[in-house]
């Protein structure tokens, strides 16, 4: 995959009905040829809380969809009912509990990966929540 592809270009969240609803604008088109992820880094000030929220995609289609929080070693997994895709737009409609507990002054940015290696992070989001 070239470095070219599938950038994201703009996140941004929103609270609504008690979902965080992710979207994630890339530049190109989500890859049709292996492994692709696009997800959410929230922390909570001082960094001793972490989640990390994900999409995964392998051939173009979403196998994966799921949150893990490395403060307490536990991954959850969610239905993939929950993502939409079309082209260059990612949605993802997260369980608010997934970002619990990490307070009002949270870090949040975004990250892409490709084929099992890092391909962006640090991604600025915009916040509604």
């Amino acid at each position: 995959m070239s470095t070219n592809d599938a950038l994201l270009k703009h996140v941004s969240i929103k609270a609504q009905d008690e979902k965080l609803v992710a979207t994630f604008d890339i530049d190109g088109n989500i890859p049709g040829a292996g492994a692709y992820v696009v997800g959410l880094v929230a922390a909570s000030p001082d960094y001793s809380s972490q989640r990390r929220l994900g999409i995964e995609f392998m051939n173009g289609e979403a196998i994966a969809f799921y949150s893990f929080s490395h403060d307490q070693s536990a991954e959850e997994n969610y239905d993939l009912g929950g993502v939409t895709h079309s082209g260059s737009t990612i949605t993802g409609n997260f369980p608010v509990a997934a970002v619990h507990g990490l307070g009002k002054g949270h870090i949040m940015s975004a990250f892409s990966e490709a084929d099992g290696r890092e391909f962006q992070s640090g991604v600025a989001v915009d916040e509604a929540l």
